[in-house]
């Protein structure tokens, strides 16, 4: 019977994907016309998790191995005083940002894996510091998930500010996928949102339920690895890996569960079921899922007049199988999508400049800039 049953919730799980409008119908092309190519601006990178752009043009760039480096001039310099960073899976040195008032404040935020806690393992956190002569100051931790976990996965974590100041970051689940992304007493699996100081704010959706966790701002995700405000109508877009599909794009609402693992476009790694319903009362459906997955890490949405051509579109790392993914909405549906920049390596993150101009970070490589094509 057990067979049976696992039969039928494929099934079931079929049909309901294809009645969807956020299905991944629309396939992946390989443009025959691309205007754009790409140069390596910043060499001989391991796995160049997160970046940002200081106000000179110079770069901060995060390694997952516990490195944090200035590029500028074409040199690299390593920046001291990061806290001690647990490296373990998927964890390690992740994203950093800029306050967006850095040039009166001097704020930059980042997250990572840390130890910090009575348990063995460690979980994410967020810290912000000053950068002076090649050294963080002023460190503040603003957040530290928690119970630690020796498990390797999911820790998430990008970071965004929207229009009002909020500071946003995710925490996957940290692979204890049936406890904590439907439980908001509990860590991981969470978006959260911060006041810059690392406070509360009185308006966050649980702040005063009894045993919540009251930084979460959105509940019921996998492992987001991708965050951008929408630069005209400042909404949070997340991505987020699914298991073997499944993979989702959401617009991050306040208080809402977006159903991992209740619902899911995806199955285990080995192709069975671990649900057998993709929509639910009360949960949230995705703006758009992959199936296969591509493994999305890093999201922006463009707005800069160098790729007027491109302009709303989103843009997505995948590291699974080694391209830029050009998404076009129109009336919140996806209606093209295209590979770009095909077997360049495991993308890892995706940044449109201060310059205007998207930046690509590959795994083994660096870090690289879209540029037109030469005539």
């Amino acid at each position: 019977m057990t067979h049976i049953h696992s039969f039928l919730a494929i099934i079931l799980m079929t049909l309901s994907a294809c009645s969807q409008q956020t299905a991944s119908k629309v396939q992946a092309e390989t443009p025959t016309d691309l205007i754009y190519t790409i140069e390596l601006v910043v060499p001989d990178l391991e796995i160049p998790w997160g970046m940002d752009f200081l106000p000179d043009g110079s770069i901060l760039i995060t390694e997952k191995s516990g490195e944090l480096i200035h590029y500028r001039n074409n040199t690299k310099q390593t920046i001291s005083g990061l806290p001690d960073i647990y490296v373990r899976g998927q964890g390690g040195l992740l994203d950093i940002r800029l306050h967006p008032n850095y040039n009166s404040n001097g704020w930059i935020y980042f997250s990572f894996a840390s130890q910090e806690g009575p348990e063995e393992g460690g979980n994410t956190a967020i810290m912000r510091a000053k950068l002076n002569n090649n050294k963080l100051t002023d460190q503040e931790l603003l957040y530290k998930a928690e119970p630690n976990t020796t498990k390797g996965q999911h820790f998430g974590s990008r970071i965004e500010f929207d229009n009002e100041g909020y500071l946003y970051f995710s925490i996957g689940d940290r692979g204890n996928r049936d406890v904590n992304p439907q439980d908001i007493t509990r860590d991981c699996g969470k978006i959260y949102r911060l006041n810059d100081d690392g406070s509360i704010p009185s308006s966050n959706p649980f702040v005063g339920h009894s045993g919540a966790k009251q930084a979460i701002y959105s509940y019921g995700h996998r492992n987001p690895q991708g965050m951008v405000k929408h630069p005209e109508t400042g909404e949070i877009y997340i991505h987020e890996h699914g298991p073997k599909g499944g993979d989702e794009i959401n617009i991050i609402e306040k208080g809402k569960n977006y159903g991992w693992p209740v619902i899911s476009y995806g199955l285990n790694y080995d192709g069975t079921p671990f649900t057998d319903i993709t929509e639910k009362e009360g949960m949230e459906q995705p703006l758009f899922y992959w199936t296969p997955s591509i493994a999305p890490s890093g999201l922006s949405i463009v707005s800069s007049d160098k790729y007027p051509n491109w302009t709303g579109n989103l843009l997505v790392g995948s590291l699974k199988f080694s391209y830029l993914e050009r998404l076009v909405i129109e009336n919140n549906e996806v209606v093209k999508r295209e590979k770009l920049f095909e077997n360049t390596g495991r993308l890892r993150n995706v940044k449109q400049g201060s310059d205007g101009y998207i930046y690509i970070a590959v795994e083994g490589e660096g870090i690289y800039k879209i540029v037109p094509k030469q005539n």
